[in-house]
């Protein structure tokens, strides 16, 4: 009997693994063509602010125009990742088509015009909305639809950065503090990983980050690795914290007119920009105009960043995103996070790539709590050489970037001192 019920668990689960596989391939198909749309153009329109410098100056302009058509047509498509987030631990109006077209549009109007943002919430927004369509086509029942979310954020997140197992861990993690539910595990790593085949079918390369470090554990090393974390966590916790309290005093000083939100932000980017007295704080970061100027590319290297560039791009990034413009927060914590790395090793003696690399994926791991799917990101990102310094700078962040994160929608599960919510 028992042998009976074996066969008929495993029948059970060859359905339930092909079931999610026929769904996670439109999933792939549609998120990996449009995150690759949107990589293109997202070059495409950073390449044009580089040559035509002059678009800052209507940065407040396009973010009056952002702000409107948020209002005419965005709806609550403007609560972006959190609404997803929501979605998946509560099912209710679910996620809007219109969510993927505008933060696509509106995303690229904040790169075009210089502010300081990322792409992977643009990523994953696309893939949720995209994921919702195509739950309610296949008339999933409200269980299914939290999982197919669940695949549309993998999807997005793999494919928006080339790490498909990060994608998929990812998903699940960010979800609540302290606890992962595994039970969408198998259909975010199909979704994720198609998605990125998708995406890179499309002509799509992802930049190349080099670890040169081979040296054997280092407990020295490691300590530092240690003390590094704890900054990196602080980093992030100060970054979620800033971001949401100039969110917080946008409202507060704009009560009546909220369309001059933006116009402040723009004009403080502005400012910033003449205050650090260079360009490269503006847009993604990952390279610059100069090939010799600030960025995350550059932070890997002995002359790359300067000491302070972390924080600069820390305060830009926090008045783009807190004042209303779109984009994601993912790729500027690598930038505040590289920088950061950098000049914790020129002033500890520590290897400059091998920090920038840890302050790369541990700040984030603190601003978004997750750092098993960090870790993995550090793995796929510069190699398994130095997993275990990628774990130790990533779960060190974790425990001291606080309980608060980037996304006001991720749930404490189980708290950082042990405590089950």
């Amino acid at each position: 009997m028992k042998n009976l019920l074996r066969n008929f668990e495993q029948i059970f689960v060859t359905k339930h693994l092909l079931f999610w596989t026929l769904i996670a391939v439109p999933v792939a198909l549609t998120a990996g063509s449009a995150v690759a749309l949107f990589l293109w153009l997202l070059d495409v329109v950073t390449r044009f602010r580089w040559q035509h410098e002059w678009l800052l100056y209507f940065l407040p302009l396009a973010g009056v125009g952002i702000y409107f058509l948020y209002r005419s047509a965005g709806k609550n498509a403007e609560a972006g990742n959190n609404l997803i987030m929501d979605e998946i631990h509560q099912p209710g109006g679910g996620v809007p088509v219109r969510m993927a077209p505008l933060v696509l549009v509106t995303t690229l109007i904040t790169h075009l015009f210089g502010g300081s943002a990322g792409r992977e919430g643009t990523a994953v927004q696309m893939g949720g909305s995209i994921a919702q369509l195509l739950g309610r086509w296949f008339r999933l029942k409200p269980e299914d639809i939290r999982i197919i979310l669940m695949m549309g954020i993998a999807a997005g997140f793999g494919a928006v950065f080339g790490t498909p197992l990060t994608g998929a861990v990812f998903a699940l993690e960010v979800l609540a503090i302290g606890r992962i539910k595994y039970n969408a595990l198998l259909p975010c790593l199909m979704a994720s990983l198609f998605a990125d085949i998708v995406c890179s079918a499309w002509g799509i390369h992802h930049t190349q980050y080099v670890i040169s470090l081979t040296a054997a554990l280092d407990y020295w090393l490691l300590l530092k690795v240690i003390l590094a974390g704890v900054a990196f966590g602080l980093a992030g916790n100060l970054f979620a914290a800033a971001t949401h309290q100039v969110k917080k005093l946008g409202n507060g000083v704009f009560k009546t007119h909220k369309w001059l939100i933006p116009v402040a932000g723009g004009l403080a980017v502005i400012l910033l920009t003449f205050a650090a007295g260079t360009g490269d704080y503006l847009g993604l970061g990952v390279t610059s105009k100069d090939p010799g100027g600030i960025s995350i590319v550059n932070a890997f290297h002995a002359q790359g960043v300067d000491d302070w560039s972390w924080l600069w791009k820390l305060v830009f990034t926090a008045v783009t995103l807190g004042m209303g413009f779109k984009g994601g927060e993912v790729t500027p914590l690598f930038f505040i996070g590289a920088a950061l790395g950098h000049t914790i090793a020129v002033y500890t003696g520590a290897p400059i790539d091998l920090f920038a690399g840890l302050g790369f994926i541990a700040v984030f791991a603190g601003a978004t709590n997750t750092p098993i799917a960090c870790t993995l990101m550090g793995v796929e990102l510069f190699g398994p050489d130095h997993v275990l310094y990628f774990a130790v700078a990533c779960f060190t962040a974790y425990y001291f970037s606080g309980h608060s994160g980037i996304y006001a929608a991720q749930r404490t599960a189980v708290s950082k001192l042990g405590k089950e919510s």
